[in-house]
């Protein structure tokens, strides 16, 4: 009998020791973890604000892909909501509570089962030589019954810690695979109409035409808007020749104006005119690196329609959309028109 009275008495001051040691530890937690993402901020950003775009890298739908996801009304922005209801992942919602862009946002995440909690989720984005950083963070308070299973199982920082390594993983790469994407139409046989244009020129080998556009394209852009000339759209790049042969380009870097204006001789630019000519016009979506299967389509489609491309005439390479104004990559225009006859 006195065994079993000591060995009760022994289970009842491990109980009570254990209950005292976890009344004793903080009610509060924060976990949180950083990673540089080789994007523009702007393009991190529209991947987390989104709701919809969250299961291409949620590291606990990763877990149960067919988990059942509802989404309100609004999935981007203030007020945005989704909830969750798996036999993994348990089941709960969250609501985007503030939005700064492109620098911070902050959520609020409720847990409905197998346990009810809630927290505060942190979002912080700032621009780095490379990219962005990107921290993620969950805040909140923990009950006595948490406490316990937490102060047994490693903490928050543990279980959590993790899955939000893995998030910032995935969420890596999609942004990066969505910022590769793009699309190449050709538009077929049409009419250029021509335009007057400022240009300058230079020879260069085909492996470093884009860095002469980065270098040529500023100075004609920088004498237009000082001098406040009006353009009759965006600019073009001209492929005069091109000597495959001897990896050779002469090339032009151009914005087309309305009319035909007197440039003084210390400007080392031209002036030039484009008459109206026949093509056929492509048109890619996504990045600039992307050209060549571009240019690759509207030849192919030349020599499969019994066209005859026109050497004498310069193809056009058409920024038709302004990329300081579309941070993705994948949003960038260009239309390309090669001379026929």
């Amino acid at each position: 009998m006195k065994l079993g009275k000591y060995i009760v008495l022994i289970v009842l001051l491990l109980v009570v020791g254990t209950s005292i040691y976890v009344a004793t530890l903080d009610n509060t937690y924060r976990v949180e973890r950083s990673k540089i993402i080789e994007a523009p901020i702007e393009v991190v950003y529209n991947q987390i604000i989104d709701f919809k775009k969250w299961p291409s890298w949620s590291p606990w739908i990763e877990q149960e892909p067919q988990v059942d996801l509802t989404y309100g009304n609004q999935t981007a922005g203030v007020g945005a909501n989704y909830s969750w209801n798996g036999e993994i992942i348990g089941a709960g919602n969250m609501i985007t509570l503030a939005a700064h862009a492109p620098d911070s946002i902050t959520q609020k995440i409720n847990f409905t089962a197998p346990f009810e909690s809630s927290a505060d989720i942190y979002w912080k984005l700032t621009k780095v030589p490379s990219g962005t950083e990107v921290s993620w963070a969950m805040q909140g308070e923990m009950d006595f019954m948490m406490k316990g299973y937490m102060a047994f199982s490693g903490g928050m920082d543990m279980q959590i810690g993790p899955d939000y390594e893995r998030g910032l993983v995935k969420l890596d790469s999609v942004t990066k695979a969505a910022m590769n994407e793009f699309t190449v139409k050709v538009n077929g046989v049409t009419e250029h109409g021509g335009s007057f244009y400022i240009y300058n020129s230079a020879s260069t080998n085909m492996s470093q035409v884009g860095a002469k556009i980065q270098e040529l394209m500023p100075k004609v852009g920088a004498y237009v808007a000082a001098q406040n000339i009006s353009q009759a759209g965006m600019p073009f790049t001209l492929y005069h020749k091109i000597d495959q042969e001897n990896n050779g380009v002469i090339m032009s870097c151009a914005v087309p104006i309305s009319d035909r204006i007197t440039l003084g001789d210390d400007t080392g630019l031209l002036m030039g005119e484009l008459k109206p000519f026949k093509a056929v016009k492509v048109t890619l979506k996504g990045n600039y690196t992307n050209l060549q299967s571009a240019w690759s389509a509207g030849y192919d489609y030349i020599a499969d329609n019994q066209l005859t491309a026109d050497p004498l005439k310069p193809a056009l390479e058409v920024y038709t959309n302004d990329p300081g104004k579309f941070p993705n990559p994948a949003d960038w225009i260009t239309t390309l028109y090669i001379p026929v006859k």
